[in-house]
């Protein structure tokens, strides 16, 4: 919870205000029943038409103050609730966003979004919960326990006899409650996960007549939340009950004793029914504390959430550079490097090779040998575990962000388009001249689709573009890439949907407008890394071969399987 006091700390003159006009509303309420027991008792018998209306007069004053006072408090109450989540939020997603790949992978993130979404929603009702009751209730719970003090001691009493009880069931029901909400948001995690699965691969249920399959997975996890939910709504729901139960008993013996009192004369009749309202008072202020115990069970729970991801200590950070690491010719080298995605078996071993500017490095192999890690590495979204990686001699682990990932252009094997224009999808915020744009759609071979479009680079996408055929977004993420001119340029599987010819002109206009742009190309076609530099063949995670195509085709044997199968073991393309 000290994470959120942190979050309240720049809003408590507002609290404060807040809670003194509620703390004025909640005054306003309990004096009307006191004035009532006063007209009843003491100015209806002496017949003054006047005091009547004075008292009358009085008791609307405290009405409408108490009216004001609410409304004004409630709404101070909902503009800090509001703009601290905003802030949270906030925070909570840019946290997020510097979080490593390996701490993603932890969290996974159907629970991220869970946090930034249900869990700020739950923590929002909390706050906004203990500012408008957290002052009024107590108040009214003791102040109404006060008065009826000073109007009947004899019932107060059995009126405090029932407050132990109360505490009891409140405090005990609280706290099998908030792991109980612990174990809901988890279940909401999970739920979240399957609806995301579902959203994104939508197409391939329908094409294989899934849609009754996950229909039934959606029905078991939301079964899940739901019973959770059940569980846990059922265990606070003991409160109420529990709570009326003890009080309506109290109520029942003040009852009786009240009409032996007035019977006897030892009590007034306005004072019994003060006594009433009053007791009905503390009795909606219990409910009150019952409900913000429920709000603070589920806030709780989810600021532990939130807390957790926001004081995730950093993975990745800045390493002093070696002194001499900087002399080094290689624009980019990987020495030794070992690596294994958390809690999998070792994912790469003992991978070497070495890239001057300029150069292209191919690297190809079966599905699953390694290849998009190394190029996780090289952009530091996960860390070796041995062996260096350098970019112009300084290792990737001593360059800032802000100054690593501007040197590179990437397309992902599962890159995304965004709802937005093809020029702003192509810009991606850089601010680019338009001129930049179109030269890296031409040189991306995507300018002839474009033009035939009716607002060429004005045409609007539908989210990852799916208004695109596969080679349409592969071009337009490739001139994403080209458009800053990396020092950098890594295509991971980026030409998958292309055709051969048009594949080929890429590569070609590549080579003649970024010469001085160092390639890396993971690929599944020999043809893509044909004229490569150098070639990396990976298997199982292991480099078992490495050279150009014409080296790799006499010394390489599974890179020349691959080649005789594509292209029937052509050196020169």
């Amino acid at each position: 919870m000290r994470m959120l006091f942190s979050y309240l700390k720049p809003h408590l003159g507002k609290m404060s205000l807040g809670m003194g006009i509620k703390f004025i509303s909640a005054i306003m309420d309990l004096l009307l029943p006191w004035c009532l027991a006063t007209i009843i008792d003491r100015v209806i018998p002496t017949r003054s038409v006047n005091a009547i209306l004075l008292w009358g007069g009085i008791m609307l004053t405290c009405s409408v103050l108490a009216w004001i006072s609410n409304i004004t408090a409630n709404r101070i109450a909902g503009r800090v609730a509001r703009d601290t989540i905003e802030r949270m939020r906030h925070d909570l997603f840019e946290r997020i966003s510097t979080l490593s790949c390996a701490q993603v992978d932890g969290y996974t993130i159907p629970s991220l979004i869970s946090r930034v979404t249900s869990d700020t929603y739950n923590i929002h009702g909390m706050i906004n919960m203990i500012q408008r009751m957290g002052i009024r209730a107590p108040i009214m719970l003791l102040g109404g326990i006060a008065i009826t003090l000073t109007l009947e001691p004899v019932l107060a009493g059995l009126l405090l006899a029932t407050l132990p009880f109360l505490a009891v069931i409140i405090v005990t029901i609280s706290r099998k409650g908030i792991p109980l909400y612990t174990q809901l948001q988890k279940s909401v995690d999970r739920m979240v996960q399957v609806v995301r699965e579902n959203i994104v691969g939508i197409r391939v249920i329908k094409a294989l007549s899934k849609v009754e399959y996950e229909r039934g997975r959606f029905d078991s996890v939301n079964r899940g939340v739901i019973d959770r939910e059940m569980t846990a709504g059922l265990t606070m729901a003991v409160t109420n009950p529990s709570v009326n139960l003890i009080l309506n008993l109290g109520l029942t013996l003040i009852i009786i004793a009240g009409a032996y009192r007035v019977n006897s004369g030892v009590s007034l009749p306005g004072a019994i029914i003060a006594f009433m309202s009053y007791f009905t008072i503390i009795l909606n202020a219990m409910m009150s504390v019952n409900r913000m115990f429920i709000m603070y069970s589920r806030g709780s729970a989810s600021a532990a959430r939130i807390a957790e991801v926001l004081d995730t200590p950093e993975d990745l950070l800045l390493q002093p550079a070696e002194p001499k690491a900087a002399a080094e010719d290689a624009h980019v080298a990987f020495s030794h490097v070992n690596f294994a995605y958390p809690g999998m078996e070792a994912t790469l071993r003992d991978i070497s090779f070495s890239l001057k500017k300029g150069e292209t490095l191919g690297i190809i192999g079966a599905t699953g040998s390694g290849k998009t890690a190394i190029l996780n590495l090289l952009l530091r979204l996960y860390e070796a575990d041995s062996g260096s990686i350098t970019i112009d001699g300084l290792p990737v682990s001593a360059i800032p962000p802000e100054e690593l990932y501007p040197k590179f252009g990437i397309v992902f094997q599962h890159d995304v388009l965004f709802a937005q224009s093809i020029a702003e999808n192509i810009a991606f915020g850089r601010e680019l001249p338009r001129e930049r744009i179109e030269a890296a759609a031409q040189d991306a071979q995507a300018l002839e689709f474009i033009d035939a479009l009716p607002d060429r680079f004005d045409h609007q996408l539908e989210i990852k573009g799916s208004n695109l055929s596969g080679g349409q977004k592969q071009r337009l993420l490739i001139a994403r890439a080209l458009a800053g001119k990396p020092e950098i340029l890594i295509l991971d599987d980026a030409s998958s949907a292309l055709d051969y010819k048009t594949d080929s002109q890429l590569r070609a206009a590549i080579r003649e407008h970024y010469a001085g742009t160092t390639t890396v190309i993971v690929a599944q076609r020999v043809s893509s890394i044909l004229h490569a530099d150098h070639i990396l063949v990976l298997e199982e995670g292991r480099e078992i071969g490495y050279g150009t195509h014409a080296e790799l085709l006499e010394s390489c044997e599974s890179y020349r399987e691959i080649s005789q199968s594509q292209m029937g073991g052509v050196i020169d393309g």
